[in-house]
């Protein structure tokens, strides 16, 4: 058995999340990959992948032996690129990304035609949904994650932090009136937005005078979407974070009036997450590199800290 051939048909497969389509890329019958990885499996001794007639998923067994095949061919083509002649670097073929749905609408897609036209060899695959999802399982090469990122299994790039905002309907204010300070917040109603991961709401945590502040904030409604998030401070709901970059237009039309704009909320890390290996590979680092030159030209979005 060729274990280098066997290794890059199983992670083929996990990337595809399919044995035909996996076949297809690999221009090989699909019973080709079959008897590849019922080798595989009983020379390793264990099974790798779960196959049933709707899916395919990982055994933890195969997960762990995923990502040291990722690094084990990596370390492949790293030995080989000096050999390989002036093009072997340049980024090509599928890159498969996910984006939050909102932020992916808003920030990054009105712009991928500027990254697909700078690396014309890179097939793009993009996903946008705001369902924290399997990066391994679902063969995504890198994620957009904003907020604190809970995949520890995987490499995370910082290359931004979110600013937001605290802000109100004018028919809520006319309703309730403006805090004057954060002291005045807990007799005010928010709209909350909780984590679809933990359905926990988010905190609303302030700056004030460089601390963080933490106001214990409640509500009568809420959501687990940022669009929704909106809808329900626009109507007057209850006060709202939102993003900035959601809200400007909002702002601009009179829709939603800024508040407490001395003690912002604290901003939130936006990263780029990606299975161990893969930010060297070159697409990766291509589109890495390009969505950070993207959002440090957004006026709403922080560049990160390195220090």
């Amino acid at each position: 058995m060729d274990k280098i051939k066997a290794m890059q048909t199983f992670v083929r497969i996990v990337e595809a999340n399919s044995f035909s389509k996996a076949a297809e890329t690999l221009n090989l019958p699909r019973a080709a990959l079959t008897a590849t990885m019922q080798k595989l499996e009983a020379y390793l001794g264990t099974q790798l992948l779960q196959r049933t007639t709707r899916r395919l998923s990982l055994t933890p067994d195969g997960a762990d032996y995923f990502s040291q095949c990722v690094a084990i061919l990596g370390a492949v083509d790293a030995a080989e690129l000096a050999f390989r002649g002036p093009d072997a670097n340049k980024p090509r073929g599928m890159l498969r990304v996910n984006l939050p749905g909102t932020v992916g609408r808003t920030l990054v897609m009105p712009h991928i035609g500027k990254f697909h036209a700078a690396y014309p060899a890179v097939q793009l695959h993009l996903s946008l949904t705001d369902r924290l999802v399997d990066l391994t399982e679902e063969g995504i090469d890198c994620a957009l994650r904003v907020g604190q990122l809970q995949d520890s299994a995987f490499i995370g790039k910082r290359i931004g932090n979110m600013r937001f905002l605290t802000c109100a309907a004018p028919a809520y204010l006319a309703r309730h009136g403006a805090p004057a300070t954060l002291a005045d917040l807990p007799r005010h109603c928010g709209v909350m937005h909780f984590s679809g991961r933990t359905g926990r709401a988010f905190d609303w945590d302030f700056v004030q005078q460089g601390q963080v502040v933490r106001v214990a904030m409640t509500g009568m409604v809420s959501v687990n979407d940022a669009q929704a998030n909106l809808a329900c401070v626009l109507q007057g709901m209850g006060l709202g974070q939102l993003a900035v970059y959601q809200a400007r237009e909002h702002l601009a039309s009179g829709a939603l009036v800024p508040l407490l704009e001395d003690c912002p909320p604290t901003p939130m890390p936006i990263s780029l997450l990606a299975p161990q290996g893969r930010l060297a590979v070159p697409k990766v680092q291509a589109f890495a590199a390009w969505l950070t030159a993207l959002l440090a030209q957004q006026d709403d979005v922080q560049q990160p800290d390195l220090h």
